[in-house]
């Protein structure tokens, strides 16, 4: 009985004491369901216990464990200065160069003959391109040329004594950055051409192809003829006659005239024509033909010629008109 009684107590407590343990498994999930989330937001404040692989990440959201280094970009760094200065020094070097072979070249003035158009010491820049394309020198224009044979020497040079500075000068004037002592050059005024005639009697005035030439630019207290008349003078074709400003001072034309060429230069010995004293400041100047060389009767000599070449042009323009004429003529004939 009492077997029935407990068992009876069981039987009638079973459906409670099931009832009970799924109220304690619900019970029981409740705080393990609890406990989750707040392992769940303790992992999100601590980083810890959770798989951050599982979770879905935005598109645009960093990887896990923080941010992956990214190589960084090298940047190439600008050359220093003193680098690059070599570099500039050789094209420095080389523009000036090419400067003074085929444009402008400086030159030092180094005696009186030219005064007082210049002075000793004047460096004047030469124009040397124009020549390269056919142009010959004019009367009137101040030019450099190169020694015809014999008009140096007994002109000392300028050279310094001190052997380094000598080679730096040297390396200098091979570029162009600085007017040589030493080189064999002359610089005078054009007076004439090839083909005119020039003469001085007396004291003046100089002529050329019979007109008298006013000339301003003479040292003042010169005769035009200074101490050596000449002439008449034909100068040949190709070849120019010089005369120095400073007439009393000047080995020019007028003191070679026993040398080969009469005294005259020619062209071809012509580096280029002086435009500018560009030193010192004070001096800077430009070097224009003076007025007294536009007279009329100077282009007498070279009259003859222009016609003939107007005709030449003339002829050649014509040419295509007279072929079609002619052309023209032939097919009326043969129809």
């Amino acid at each position: 009985m009492g077997d029935l009684v407990i068992g009876a107590r069981s039987g009638a407590g079973e459906p409670e004491g099931s009832g009970g343990r799924v109220a304690r498994s619900a019970e029981a999930a409740a705080p393990s369901a609890s406990a989750e989330e707040a392992a769940a937001q303790s992992a999100d404040e601590h980083g810890d216990g959770t798989d951050d692989a599982s979770k879905p990440t935005p598109d645009n959201a960093e990887p896990a464990g923080g941010t992956e280094e990214q190589p960084e970009r090298k940047e190439r760094k600008p050359r220093s200065f003193w680098k690059e200065l070599p570099i500039l020094i050789g094209i420095a070097l080389v523009l000036a160069l090419v400067i003074k072979t085929f444009f402008v070249q400086a030159f030092s003035i180094p005696s009186e003959s030219m005064q007082n158009t210049l002075q000793v010491g004047d460096r004047v820049l030469v124009d040397k391109l124009t020549p390269w394309f056919g142009a010959e020198p004019e009367r009137g224009e101040v030019v450099v040329f190169h020694d015809p044979g014999g008009w140096l020497a007994d002109e000392p040079t300028n050279e310094s004594s001190n052997s380094f500075v000598r080679g730096v000068q040297n390396v200098l004037s091979f570029v162009g950055l600085m007017p040589s002592d030493n080189e064999k050059d002359l610089i005078k005024r054009v007076i004439a051409v090839g083909g005119d005639t020039v003469e001085c009697e007396g004291e003046g005035p100089v002529k050329v192809n019979g007109i008298a030439l006013d000339e301003p630019y003479v040292y003042p207290g010169n005769t035009p003829c200074g101490t050596k008349p000449f002439g008449p003078v034909k100068v040949p074709d190709g070849r120019i006659w010089v005369m120095g400003d400073h007439r009393a001072d000047s080995l020019d034309s007028r003191f070679h005239m026993d040398q080969p060429g009469g005294g005259t230069v020619p062209v071809d010995d012509v580096i280029g024509r002086a435009f500018v004293v560009a030193w010192p400041i004070n001096r800077w100047s430009t070097l224009p033909v003076p007025d007294t060389f536009d007279q009329k009767g100077l282009v007498a000599a070279a009259l003859p010629a222009v016609p003939a070449a107007a005709g030449a042009l003339g002829a050649v323009a014509l040419l295509p008109l007279v072929r079609r004429r002619w052309n023209g003529t032939d097919r009326d004939d043969r129809s």
